[in-house]
């Protein structure tokens, strides 16, 4: 019996090795087909996006004229006279809704027996009531119950005083002012 092996060249399995290829091959045309596709896809998408960007842009240089041009049509003294009579309208509709029954009630209910108001006078500034009080009393303690008492009902705000006094009797004539919201808390 021969042993020998008669082939110039060993024996290979050609067609596993051509389909693994062609696999391969496949694979590779897949995934490029995909990806140009997207860079055409985003391609587009970036053209249009800066399509919008120009055109919005055109649209703030001409919204930006339409201002300047209606700005400068505008008579500045008669902005100005109309804007100082809003403000006094508004101040007297503040005027107008301001309680005085309400303020009065409060400063009554906090009032002791030897303090006097003397003068009650509000402010109205920027939608902030001020109430500014001329009072009279026997001695500091009376008058700092009184501070107390209306610090204590949450309707009066940042309280102070100027314009101490004491007459020869020993009354004491001060100036207190108050930021009035109107209603306790």
């Amino acid at each position: 019996m021969l042993r020998t092996n008669l082939s110039t060249r060993p024996f290979y399995n050609d067609r596993a090795v051509h389909v693994a290829a062609a696999l391969v091959a496949a694979i590779v045309f897949a995934v490029t087909a995909w990806q140009v596709s997207r860079v055409v896809r985003l391609s587009r998408y970036k053209t249009e996006l800066n399509a919008a960007i120009a055109r919005d842009r055109a649209e703030v240089d001409s919204r930006a004229r339409e201002a300047a041009k209606i700005r400068g049509g505008l008579d500045q003294k008669e902005l100005a006279r109309l804007a100082a009579e809003a403000k006094e309208a508004n101040t007297l509709i503040e005027q107008r809704t301001f309680s005085w029954t309400q303020l009065f009630n409060q400063l009554e209910a906090t009032l002791p027996g030897d303090v006097m108001l003397t003068a009650v006078r509000p402010d109205f500034k920027d939608g902030v009531t001020q109430v500014n009080m001329d009072i009279e009393g026997r001695g500091g303690e009376e008058i700092d119950s009184f501070w107390e008492r209306l610090e204590k009902t949450g309707a009066f705000h940042d309280i102070a005083w100027s314009g101490l006094t004491v007459t020869e009797d020993g009354i004491h004539h001060l100036q207190m002012t108050a930021v009035y919201t109107g209603a306790a808390r």
